[in-house]
């Protein structure tokens, strides 16, 4: 399970989030067979997929990060719900790429910055809210935190981290959320830069043994946090036969048509490892809710 902790200044200005998703990363590595950037992309994305789904409201609330940046590893999709649980993949798993010129896993070369970050929020209404955003530099935790200024106006500071190891499993992940709230003034946003100057990465302070809890206080030292609530998330498909039925009958009885001519159909889920069959006959009974 995944930590994570929401936490505000004791002067009600500044909120921050924090978490160790370890388990979360590892357990989308070993599901999608991710190469080193792919994995630090993919691990990326769902911690901060966590942050903006645990802040949604509303009962079966999700929210959909999609980083389409032209760069060799594809698209790379996270999803959360309003619990901070996440799912995802990356269109292209296996990319294998050089450092890049500091010596780390070069993410933004393998996602790209020619494109959008799309973000899409579904928290019940008719239509879903749709936001979207120029990439920055496809390392993810900047995106987000453009995303945040361009389209929700919100000041935001994203760090995002993923230690690789060379077996490639993952040693620790993780990351940091701080937003500024609307009674912030010049004299706070000034504090949270201080407190930002010389700060280590976020694996650093997680190889370190500091938990999501120490992470809130260090990225805001010069505040008194208190915890609000905290979160034990994991990385949680919610795929079932009846969802691929559903998705099947929506391409159409022509395409259905086709599909019933196959004496097996299979429907392997992007998320997860789950393979749905549907024979011809069950085809054949689907085409009779069209």
């Amino acid at each position: 399970m995944a930590h994570l902790v929401r936490g505000i200044s004791d002067d009600g200005c500044v909120l921050v989030l924090a978490s160790d998703t370890t388990d979360i990363s590892e357990t989308a590595r070993r599901i999608h067979n991710t190469s080193k950037v792919c994995t630090a992309a993919l691990g990326r994305a769902l911690t901060g997929a966590s942050f903006m789904g645990i802040m949604l409201k509303g009962q079966d609330s999700s929210v959909t990060l999609r980083f389409n940046g032209g760069g060799p590893s594809g698209s790379v999709i996270a999803v959360a719900d309003m619990d901070g649980n996440v799912r995802g993949y990356v269109m292209n798993p296996d990319v294998n790429l050089p450092l890049n010129e500091k010596g780390k896993l070069a993410v933004g070369t393998a996602v790209g910055t020619d494109g959008f970050l799309t973000v899409i929020k579904d928290i019940g209404m008719k239509e879903p809210a749709v936001g979207q955003v120029p990439l920055v530099s496809g390392e993810i935790a900047e995106d987000i935190t453009s995303y945040y200024a361009i389209s929700e106006q919100i000041p935001s500071v994203c760090a995002l981290g993923v230690l690789v190891n060379p077996d490639l499993t993952v040693a620790c992940s993780g990351g940091f959320l701080i937003q500024l709230l609307p009674t912030a003034d010049d004299t706070i946003i000034a504090k949270v830069e201080r407190g930002l100057n010389n700060l280590p990465s976020v694996t650093a302070m997680l190889a370190e043994g500091l938990t999501p809890e120490d992470i809130c206080k260090k990225v805001l030292p010069e505040f008194n946090v208190e915890i609000l609530d905290t979160a034990e998330c994991e990385y949680k498909c919610n795929c079932s036969r009846e969802r691929v039925e559903k998705a099947i009958i929506s391409v159409g009885k022509a395409e259905l048509e086709e599909m019933a001519k196959d004496e097996c159909t299979e429907v392997k889920c992007h998320f997860c490892p789950s393979v749905y069959k549907f024979s011809s006959d069950d085809i054949k009974s689907l085409m009779k809710n069209i």
